[in-house]
């Protein structure tokens, strides 16, 4: 039966209603839902960015890159970034998904956009500038637009007041990417890793070649570089330290012999991130 607007039945029918709606908006933004959003990230970067900017309790999951921060790391994982499966991330029933430029296979994307699924590619980044930029991309798509636009302004002073104190010396350095025996490669030109040698004050040993090239014994030596650094995760694939200075050419590079060898925190060293002030900062103490 309809309460009779005239009678005090009517207004606590109203009241119930009202207090019933409430309820579940409070329920669906606890459980991540707010602006409509389940959000997976893919690549640690974004991954990274999004937490920062306060929407890490909309994140139902993430890529297998994504290593930061730890409440990251206990979300379920859909593989890796540029080998996705479509499967799986529809599994989470997310309403959109933010990924790295990199990220794939396309027809996976085209998948999940078939599905209904927002899909949204993020710039990658290689100097502090694009570093903020993503910052405020991702701001954009998650509606936190004043907090990206602080968090990149902070980046971005943090990266300069890093870049005006970095220590004395510029050490020649190579950059090694580690995924195991079989996955050992040396960063040249226009990599992340070859940006964030020189943000921190050192030489890029590895001349002559853009992007990552398999790692040469011959050319290790030829480099002679003073100090190598490695993604501290990748480095354990290898068998630590001992692992690194066993591969052929190591050992006979002034680094090797001064078993120079820096492990900097993967998304530190690759990331681009909210911490590229202090990753600068880290990576030119580490190295001298």
């Amino acid at each position: 039966m309809i309460p009779d607007p005239g009678t005090g039945r009517w207004w606590r029918a109203l009241a119930i209603t009202a207090y019933v709606a409430a309820a579940l908006v409070n329920c669906t933004r606890a459980n991540g839902d707010a602006h409509g959003d389940r959000i997976v990230t893919i690549g640690g970067p974004v991954t990274e960015i999004v937490f920062a900017l306060g929407a890490g309790p909309r994140v139902v999951a993430v890529d297998t890159s994504s290593v930061y921060p730890d409440a990251a790391m206990r979300l379920p994982q859909v593989g890796y970034q540029r080998t996705l499966a479509a499967e799986g991330i529809l599994a989470q029933r997310p309403a959109l998904v933010i990924a790295g430029a990199d990220a794939g296979p396309p027809a996976v994307l085209e998948q999940l956009r078939a599905a209904g699924v927002r899909v949204e590619l993020v710039a990658n980044a290689q100097a502090p500038e694009t570093a903020a930029a993503r910052i405020e991309a991702v701001g954009r798509l998650i509606g936190a637009e004043p907090r990206a636009h602080a968090l990149a302004a902070q980046v971005l002073a943090e990266t300069r007041a890093a870049r005006a104190s970095l220590p004395a010396g510029s050490p020649r350095a190579i950059a090694i990417y580690a995924r195991g025996a079989g996955t050992l490669l040396v960063a040249g030109g226009d990599t992340t890793a070859g940006a964030m040698l020189g943000l921190a004050g050192a030489t890029n040993a590895a001349t002559g070649f853009t992007g990552y090239k398999p790692l040469s014994a011959e050319a290790l030596i030829a480099a002679a570089p003073d100090v190598i650094v490695v993604p501290a995760r990748g480095l354990a694939t290898i068998g630590g330290e001992a692992g690194l200075l066993a591969l052929p050419g190591v050992a006979q590079t002034p680094a090797g012999r001064a078993r120079k060898i820096v492990a900097l925190d993967d998304l530190e060293l690759l990331g681009f991130g909210p911490r590229l002030g202090h990753s600068i900062a880290e990576l030119a103490r580490r190295m001298r």
